[in-house]
C-alpha cells in the first residue's frame, strides 16, 4: 500500500517507517522538516516530503493510508481531526499513534463521514489501546474481567520524542480520573508507585498516567478497575518526575517549550546509564484467576512497539470501515506475529486468586450466607454504602479514646461508606461515617488477622458461629511492643444476614475501665459498577479539560 508517515522522522514514525518499508509498502516519510525526512529515506530507499499538517493538507492525494506519529495529540487546538478528515475526503485510510484519551475517543464523532467514503478511521493504534486491548481480549476470552491493569515500562537508553515528553509532563501533578471498583476516583498523574515483573526477572516501577485506556475500557470490557503505570528505568528521573508532580499540586507551573527542553537535556545527560531493555505487562483478574501477557524488548528495539499494531492491521488484505477508537482492531496473534523479528520475547503466566479473608477463614468461610461471602472477595477495590446507627460512650476516657482512633459522633441514620482496598498485604478499609472518616489496615499473619490503625495493631480471633462472622480481639501491640491485657479493647463484633441484607454489628469497649467506646451496626451493599458510556466519556473530557497545561 501506499502509505504517507506524518512525523515519519521521529522516534516512532521512523520505526513504523522502518518496518512498513520492510514489509513491502510503499512508504513516504512526512514532515515538516525537508532535511530530516529526506535523510531517513535516503537510508530506507523510500520517499520523503515536507508536509505541515496544519497547511499542507492536499499533498494527501495519491496516497492510500496516512499515519499520523506526530502529536502531540492533546496540543491539536480548536480543529484536533482536520487531518483525519482531509484523509477520508480524499477517500484515504487515516491512523494514528494517539496516546491522548480525550482525542482517542472523539475520533468516533467522524464515523459517519467514514463509513460514506468507505475509509478506516483509528485512532490510538499504538501500544495503548491497541495492543493493550488486544492482550486483554486474548487473556480473558468471552469472560468479563474485574481488573484490568496494564503499564509500559521502556529501558533508560531508548530514545525520547518531545511529544510524547511532552504529552506525559503535561500531566504531571495534575488530577486525573481512574475507574477503580466500579467508581470514578480522582488521582493524581504520576502517583502512587507499583512494582512490576517482566521476562526473564526483570522488575520495574510503574507509576499513575492517563492513557486512552482509563476512558475506554470500563465500558468496553465491563471492568470494575482500570489501571495503567507507566515506569522510567532510572530512580533519579523517577522520583525527579515525583518532585515535579509535588510542585505542579501546588503551583501552576506550566509545561511550555522551556520545560520540556529542560527536561529533554536532563534525560539526555543521563542517556548512557539504564539499558535498551524494557517491556509491558498486561494483568486481568476473571473469575478466581489473575492472568499476566508480558513483554521484555532487548537491545533496544522497544520503540518499535507503538509501531505493531499499524504494522499488524496493514497486513490485512481489508481494513475495516469505519471510525473508532483502536480497540481490538488487531488480535494478539497478529500482533505477536508483527513483532517475530525483532528482539523480544512473550510470556504467559497465571496464578489463583485468593482473597484475604477466604485465606485467613479456610473451609469456614464457605459456610458463611452469601451476602457476608460477597464483601470480603475484593479482588482490586470495592465500595459498600448504607446507613447506620452510631452510640458512643459518655465517659471522660472513652471520649479521649474515641477521638484518638477517629471514630463517628452518635447519630441514627448516618449515612456510612466502606472502601476495600487489596494492598500488598492484605486490605485496607476506609470508613466514612457522615463526615468523619477513619481507617484500618487488616493483614494475614501465621497467628490469623491483624488489624492496624495507626501504631495500634490488634489479633483478631476472626471465627464462624452459626451463620455470623466473629472478630474478638485476642491481644494487641503498640508498635513492636506487646500490650497487657488489661490495656486491649473489648470487641463484640459481627457480620450477619438479616432478610437477605448484610449487616454489622461492632461494639467496642474502652480498655482498663470496660465503658462502652463505640458501638455502631447498620447494613450495607455495594456500589456496583453500571456505568454508560456516555457518562464514562463526559468523566474522561472533565478531567482533561481541569489537567490541561
Amino acid at each position: 500500500m501506499k502509505v504517507l508517515i506524518l512525523g515519519g522522522y521521529g522516534v516512532f514514525g521512523e520505526r513504523l517507517a522502518r518496518l512498513l518499508v520492510r514489509d513491502g509498502h510503499i512508504v513516504t516519510v512526512a514532515g515538516r522538516d525537508l532535511a530530516r525526512a529526506q535523510a531517513l529515506a535516503d537510508q530506507l530507499g523510500c520517499a520523503a516530503l515536507r508536509m505541515d499538517r496544519q497547511k499542507d493538507l492536499r499533498l494527501l492525494a495519491g496516497h492510500q493510508v496516512v499515519v499520523d506519529a506526530a502529536g502531540p495529540f492533546h496540543a491539536y487546538g480548536e480543529d484536533p481531526y482536520a487531518l483525519a478528515r482531509a484523509a477520508i475526503a480524499e477517500g484515504l485510510h487515516y491512523l494514528d499513534l494517539s496516546d491522548n484519551a480525550k482525542f482517542c475517543a472523539g475520533i468516533a464523532s467522524l464515523d459517519a463521514e467514514a463509513r460514506a467514503a468507505g475509509s478506516c478511521v483509528l485512532s490510538g493504534l499504538s501500544s495503548v489501546p491497541a495492543l493493550s486491548s488486544a492482550a486483554v481480549r486474548a487473556l480473558v476470552g468471552p469472560e468479563t474481567p474485574q481488573v484490568i491493569e496494564t503499564a509500559i515500562l521502556p529501558g533508560n537508553r531508548s530514545p525520547r520524542g518531545l511529544s510524547v515528553m511532552t504529552s506525559i509532563l503535561s500531566q504531571v501533578g495534575r488530577p486525573m480520573s481512574v475507574w477503580r471498583g466500579g467508581k470514578w476516583i480522582r488521582v493524581t498523574g504520576w502517583s502512587e508507585p507499583r512494582r512490576y515483573h517482566l521476562p526473564g526477572g526483570l522488575v520495574r516501577q510503574g507509576w499513575q498516567i492517563e492513557v486512552p485506556d482509563l476512558a475506554l475500557f470500563p465500558t468496553h470490557f465491563g471492568a470494575n478497575t482500570v489501571a495503567f503505570r507507566a515506569g522510567l528505568e532510572l530512580a533519579v528521573m523517577r522520583y525527579g518526575l515525583a518532585g515535579f508532580a509535588a510542585l505542579r499540586r501546588r503551583l501552576p507551573i506550566p509545561v511550555n517549550r522551556p520545560v520540556v527542553l529542560a527536561f529533554k537535556l536532563a534525560a539526555d545527560l543521563l542517556a548512557p546509564f539504564g539499558s535498551g531493555c524494557g517491556g509491558m505487562s498486561v494483568m486481568v483478574i476473571t473469575g478466581q484467576e489473575r492472568r499476566w501477557w508480558r513483554l521484555l524488548v532487548e537491545d533496544g528495539d522497544g520503540p518499535f512497539i507503538p509501531a505493531i499494531a499499524t504494522r499488524a492491521l496493514l497486513r490485512r488484505d481489508t481494513l475495516p470501515v469505519g471510525a473508532r477508537p483502536a480497540l481490538e482492531a488487531i488480535t494478539l496473534e497478529e500482533a505477536e506475529a508483527a513483532m517475530s523479528d525483532l528482539n523480544l520475547r512473550t510470556e504467559r503466566a497465571c496464578e489463583p486468586v485468593s482473597p484475604l479473608f477466604p485465606r485467613v477463614l479456610g473451609s469456614a468461610f464457605d459456610s458463611l450466607p452469601g451476602p457476608i461471602r460477597a464483601t470480603h472477595q475484593t479482588t482490586d477495590v470495592s465500595h459498600w454504602q448504607g446507613h447506620a446507627s452510631v452510640q458512643r460512650g459518655g465517659g471522660l476516657w472513652s471520649r479521649f479514646l474515641g477521638r484518638l482512633f477517629g471514630f463517628p459522633p452518635a447519630g441514627e441514620g448516618v449515612p456510612v461508606e466502606v472502601t476495600k482496598i487489596v494492598t500488598p498485604k492484605g486490605e485496607t478499609w476506609q470508613r466514612r461515617f457522615g463526615t468523619r472518616v477513619f481507617q484500618s489496615r487488616l493483614s494475614a499473619s501465621a497467628r490469623g488477622m491483624t488489624e492496624s490503625f495507626g501504631l495500634f495493631t490488634f489479633l483478631l480471633g476472626l471465627n464462624v458461629q452459626g451463620e455470623a462472622l466473629h472478630y474478638p480481639v485476642m491481644s494487641g501491640w503498640l508498635g513492636p511492643l506487646p500490650l497487657p491485657r488489661w490495656l486491649l479493647p473489648g470487641s463484640i463484633a459481627q457480620e450477619h444476614v438479616c432478610d437477605g441484607q448484610f449487616r454489622f454489628d461492632v461494639k467496642i469497649l474502652a480498655p482498663v475501665t470496660g465503658a462502652l467506646l463505640v458501638h455502631y451496626r447498620g447494613a450495607l451493599e455495594e456500589v456496583t459498577g453500571s456505568r454508560t458510556a456516555v457518562h464514562a466519556r463526559r468523566q474522561t473530557n472533565d478531567v482533561d479539560n481541569q489537567g490541561s497545561g
